[in-house]
């Protein structure tokens, strides 16, 4: 499925191919929060890298986070647009195919996933309720099964 997604102000649209277009997880780690705000957690969306195409791409800005204070840059690079903050898309050099959409910057209608995997709950605030139902999978840190390993099991659902 083609999804196609923007910043607020407009200034970068963005389309990219999906063989698992359904919501994934909520991340809680201080990171995804921090640069994505909301409830406190940031949802992706799984795409093929190269097949993002981009129109605006002069406003993209890279922040990659330190894992700690005395850490190296972390191989994950988010992009946002420089005029509005818009956190649009995670892009990982250890799994250079893909590329993770802010669910949050997608415009396309995405179908409802059946359940959602919430990671790194260990790092979670109090004040932050995660509103898991019964059939959502919870992990203090990282699940053992992978994005891909979650939509090739979805797609039999």
């Amino acid at each position: 499925m083609k999804i196609q997604g923007s910043c607020h102000c407009q200034a970068i649209r963005y389309e990219v191919e999906s063989n698992g277009p359904y919501p994934y997880q909520k991340c809680y780690c201080s990171i995804c929060r921090k640069t994505s705000g909301g409830e406190g957690y940031t949802i992706n969306v799984s795409a093929d890298a190269q097949t993002l195409n981009i129109d605006g791409e002069e406003y993209l800005e890279t922040y990659r986070a330190l894992l700690s204070p005395d850490a190296p840059q972390s191989n994950h690079h988010r992009r946002f647009c420089r005029r509005c903050g818009s956190h649009l898309w995670a892009w990982n050099s250890t799994w250079p195919e893909l590329l993770h959409p802010v669910a949050s910057s997608v415009d396309s209608a995405l179908p409802k996933a059946p359940y959602y995997t919430h990671i790194m709950l260990k790092y979670k605030p109090d004040w932050i309720e995660t509103f898991a139902t019964g059939d959502d999978l919870c992990f203090g840190e990282y699940p053992d099964e992978s994005i891909t390993e979650w939509h090739e099991r979805l797609a039999n659902i």
